[in-house]
């Protein structure tokens, strides 16, 4: 298989960690494929129409997209158990998954209208995106303790990715002023191997 990847995209972060965990990365060979929403990397057009990131094709060609599915698909293939059987839990894992990626696309639209000239940036979109921000910190302190609870599941690695891209793309918001029971839950995710192995790496081409 053939990952369309980049060191700096949260999303694909969720599947470089849904990799480790199933102990496959070893089938799956990263392709470096830079994206940017002004110059559309036509490589990428036959293998996924959005030209978006991350997108898995698979042996036999076909291909297969948005990192949800893609975690999903790469859990049923290696039978890694990130989704719980029980249908309770199962639905709570998906609705954190849902929440944790709605967090990452709020914050790749603040981070982009952040990064204009002031004179160009739009102060009610910089206020809903604030306010969304703060919205979803809120709900997931009040499940903090809930979280250390749940077994390591796709859920809690998108919730992780999202506050870690907070770390990365927005050093200057203290998050966890606040909220002292998601913050101790982050920490021990970010100890975890497969989430340690795959830190964002600016250095990279």
């Amino acid at each position: 298989m053939k990952l369309h990847w980049s060191p700096r995209s949260p999303f694909v972060r969720k599947v470089m960690i849904v990799l480790y965990e199933a102990g496959i990365e070893d089938r799956v060979s990263c392709v470096r494929t830079p994206v940017a929403m002004d110059k559309p990397n036509l490589d990428l057009l036959p293998d996924n129409p959005l030209l978006k990131l991350p997108t898995l094709v698979l042996d036999d060609g076909s291909s297969i997209y948005d990192s949800r599915v893609i975690c999903g698909y790469l859990n049923d293939l290696a039978a890694a158990g990130l989704l719980p059987a029980e249908p309770r839990a199962r639905l709570t894992a998906e609705r954190r998954q849902a929440l944790g990626d709605g967090l990452l696309d709020v914050l790749l639209l603040y981070r982009q209208e952040r990064n204009k000239p002031a004179a160009r940036q739009t102060p009610a979109w910089l206020d809903a995106f604030a306010l969304k921000l703060k919205a979803v910190l809120a709900a997931l302190e009040t499940e903090g303790p809930a979280l250390r609870a749940t077994p390591f599941d796709l859920g809690l690695i998108a919730v992780g990715c999202a506050l870690s891209y907070l770390d990365y793309r927005f050093a200057d918001l203290p998050w966890r002023d606040g909220h002292p029971a998601l913050a101790a839950w982050h920490k021990d995710f970010a100890t975890r191997p497969s989430v340690a192995r795959s830190l964002p790496d600016d250095t990279a081409a």
